[in-house]
């Protein structure tokens, strides 16, 4: 492959058989056919197959096996139940997710801009999607450059921070290579496009934004549970048939109870119950300005324990700005800042002459009354600008620019305290101008050195300390030098071990690049790939990983991460790759999508152990009783009632009122599971005292289908308030949401039941009963639940 940069403006305008006088219509035509158009294409999945993928996952895969086993046994009702459960799930999570915006789409606008061209030997302005290698094209100030173009007249400078996070303007002239993506600041020039659409510079980062994808730690939670769950079925099922073969009990009597098992444990609003939860979230996030575009992402903050943080344009403002003015002998820092003032023209729009003009405004420095005669802007090849003034009377001749120039142009006291000074800043990772005085053709002398660097946010400082407070390890990743990087690092509070990426990559053990990437706080002269290739080794090393960023090199590791920020000014390129945009300045927000993630984690882990709790009292206490008592203590229906009455009210956790952690949360099924196991006993336990009461008062066998039912309801709803609280039950207030839904439940269920709608009527009497059972029995298992929670670390 070509190295375009290195390469001649003859080979180049060779090998792609043109000229400086550009392509003829026809031939452009034909290029168009072999190169394709200059845009990125897209890669998207029919709405149709997104939907009908909610159907192929563990969870469906269990309702799916249950409206067969029902249809089988001709149990048509809990049939349609179950398969308006399964549509149900599917809905709720098809249209929380399509919420999220298609980044390949906003990839393709990106290009969406118009370009000057040369057809026919005519200047033309065209779409730049018709652009094909070997076009002439033409550039000026406020210009995208369209593709990657060879420029061989004229000189430009570009910023390219969208591109390599370099926060300077770079200058660009005759036989450099200007990226598609990056803008004109200053200066024209007409060039050869080279590189077109995926190929070019641009494009290369855009298909590593298609290929990254962070891992759904939330699917693998869920796979997990699901197989504990299966497990326990599985084992039940084959002892139950076990007894009956020995008991004598017929098989087809055995069957709808293997179903009830498999329905009972099968966790079916738990799916719809996260991506509401998360849905609840994002709308929480949205007030407090940040968008979530990937719904996973709000809980995926509360885990996040690394956070990458792109310098340019996020830790700092992605502006030059003037430091502290080193005045010479003679001079004041006022002066210093006056007379560059003086060498500097606000319409020309340079990045130097807007941080000169800001710093007198903002240092409220007077620059008194002058005339200017003359300027000359900034010219590369000279590296300065010059103005002729007329001060008090007085012409002056006012020069800044390159601190060597300046030297070499004026006289000096002392050349080596001057030098000495030049690289102490440049040792800090500041950049220099200096500023020089004197009659119009007479000697000039040096009024004094500005120090120039982007410098960080007002709140960036505090927002690390926050992050840090909250158990998340900020890491700053720049594409600048070790020395500007170690500055910043320095202000910010981030951390005293810079590294250099590529030293990293040298490393030929992955397990010491692993550790090395872990220890660096801060990651030097870093490209695109490099920030993508941080963000996979951090994620193979255990971590979940907070990617921040604004430019189009930031796209990949931002779509990568499992929670990627795209800051406030950010391209549409980084706001479509990321899953959470920020819409204030500054990054403060970023603390409270961590707090509201951590929130997120409590409703979601309540549920979760609630759901594991009541699958294993249904599953365990139902197989148990029938070995005992020799019948069925409820039906298959009441266990389909039961899906309604206690899932889908329980549901309202995503409302609750709850703490986040100081520490990021992890998921661990295997942690649920103990900890659920131990409470499933007692419950379990507690269902046995109320199947001995109903015994003991002599209720039939539908009376005690109902009593039974009813225990399981207001089981279930209580143990909801025991496991809320990682404390005593009586700890926190619950949200009025989910205080109402239990009270409406319970009401709902006690009028059933005495009226006799859907199960047998049981009196009053009885239905308070075991509504008093359940109480008791709550608040006697919160005093062990305590103890469980703290031995496995929930």
């Amino acid at each position: 492959m070509t190295d375009y940069e290195k390469a001649s403006i003859e080979d180049i305008l060779k090998e792609l058989s043109t000229s400086k006088n550009g392509l003829s219509e026809e031939e452009a035509k034909n290029r168009l056919q072999t190169y394709g158009y200059n845009e990125i294409k897209e890669k998207k999945e029919s709405p149709v197959i997104k939907f009908l993928k909610k159907f192929w996952a563990p969870v469906p895969w269990m309702l799916e096996a249950a409206i067969v086993l029902t249809y089988v046994l001709g149990k048509y009702l809990d049939m349609y139940i179950i398969a308006f459960l399964l549509v149900f799930n599917a809905i709720v999570s098809f249209v929380q997710e399509n919420r999220a915006e298609n980044a390949v789409e906003l990839l393709k606008q990106k290009l969406n801009v118009k370009a000057r061209v040369l057809r026919n030997g005519k200047w033309e302005v065209i779409p730049a999607r018709y652009l094909v290698p070997g076009d002439v094209i033409h550039v000026r100030l406020g210009d995208i450059v369209p593709a990657d173009v060879k420029i061989f007249d004229g000189k430009v400078s570009v910023d390219q921070s969208a591109l390599t996070g370099e926060s300077m303007p770079v200058s660009k002239t005759v036989g450099n290579v200007a990226y598609s993506g990056s803008i004109i600041k200053r200066g024209e020039a007409t060039g050869v496009v080279i590189l077109t659409g995926a190929k070019t510079y641009f494009g290369k980062t855009t298909e590593l934004v298609q290929s990254a994808k962070a891992e759904s730690h939330l699917e693998k939670l869920i796979l997990n549970i699901v197989k504990y769950l299966i497990i326990i079925d599985v084992v039940l099922v084959i002892a139950l048939t076990v007894f009956s073969i020995i008991s004598g009990i017929s098989i087809s009597d055995v069957l709808p109870f293997s179903l009830i098992v498999l329905i009972a444990s099968i966790p079916v609003a738990l799916p719809a119950t996260f991506t509401i939860a998360m849905a609840l979230g994002a709308v929480e996030l949205s007030k407090k300005g940040i968008l979530v575009t990937r719904l996973t992402a709000s809980e995926d903050a509360a885990s996040m324990d690394v956070l990458n943080l792109d310098k340019t344009g996020t830790i700092t403002e992605n502006r030059m700005r003037v430091g502290d003015p080193i005045p010479m002998q003679g001079f004041s820092k006022d002066e210093v800042v006056k007379y560059a003032y003086m060498a500097s023209d606000e319409a020309s729009q340079d990045p130097i002459d807007n941080a000169v003009i800001t710093c007198l405004r903002e240092n409220k420095i007077n620059p008194e009354n002058f005339e200017k005669i003359s300027f000359k802007p900034f010219d590369p090849s000279i590296k300065r600008t010059e103005a002729i003034v007329n001060y008090n009377g007085k012409i002056l001749r006012v020069v800044k620019g390159a601190p060597q120039v300046i030297a070499s142009m004026a006289e000096l006291n002392n050349i080596g305290d001057y030098n000495k000074t030049l690289e102490d800043l440049s040792s800090r990772g500041f950049r220099t101008i200096s500023v020089a005085i004197g009659d119009k053709e007479g000697k000039l002398k040096v009024v004094g050195i500005l120090p120039l660097y982007d410098r960080p946010r007002p709140d960036s400082k505090s927002f690390i300390q926050e992050i840090k407070a909250l158990g998340v390890k900020p890491k700053m990743v720049t594409g600048d030098t070790k020395l500007i990087a170690k500055e910043i690092a320095k202000e910010v509070d981030i951390g005293d071990t810079i590294c250099n990426i590529n030293d990293i990559k040298e490393i030929p053990d992955e397990h010491e690049k692993v550790k090395k990437i872990e220890e660096c706080n801060v990651f030097s002269e870093v490209y695109p790939e490099d920030k993508y290739f941080i963000v996979k080794t951090l994620q193979k090393a255990g971590h979940y990983v907070g990617m921040t960023g604004d430019g189009v090199n930031d796209a990949p590791a931002l779509k990568q991460a499992e929670v990627g920020i795209a800051v406030a000014n950010a391209t549409d390129v980084a706001k479509a790759s990321a899953s959470m945009v920020l819409t204030h300045e500054g990054l403060t927000d970023i603390v409270e999508s961590i707090k509201t993630g951590r929130k997120i984690y409590q409703r979601m882990l309540t549920y979760t152990i609630n759901k594991i709790i009541k699958t294993l009292q249904v599953v365990l206490f139902l197989t148990l009783s029938f070995f005992i008592v020799r019948f069925f203590v409820t039906t298959p229906f009441d266990i389909i009632l039961l899906l309604f009455a206690n899932d889908f009210v329980t549901m309202s956790i995503a409302t609750d009122n709850v703490r986040y952690s100081q520490h990021p949360e992890r998921w661990s099924a295997k942690k649920l599971i103990i900890a659920s196991l131990i409470l499933a006993f007692l419950v379990v336990v507690e269902s046995f005292f109320a199947l001995w009461v109903s015994l003991y008062q002599g209720l039939s066998i539908n009376e005690i289908h109902t009593f039974i039912f009813d225990m399981l309801v207001f089981s279930g709803q209580f143990t909801v308030y025991m496991v809320r609280e990682r404390r005593s039950m009586w700890a926190s207030m619950p949200s009025k949401f989910l205080l109402t839904s239990s009270i409406a439940d319970i009401i709902f269920i006690t009028l059933i039941s005495l009226l006799g709608i859907f199960v047998t009527p049981l009196p009053l009497f009885y239905i308070l009963e075991v509504l008093a059972i359940t109480f008791l029995f709550t608040v006697g298992i919160d005093l062990i639940k305590n103890i469980s929670f703290k031995t496995v670390g929930i």
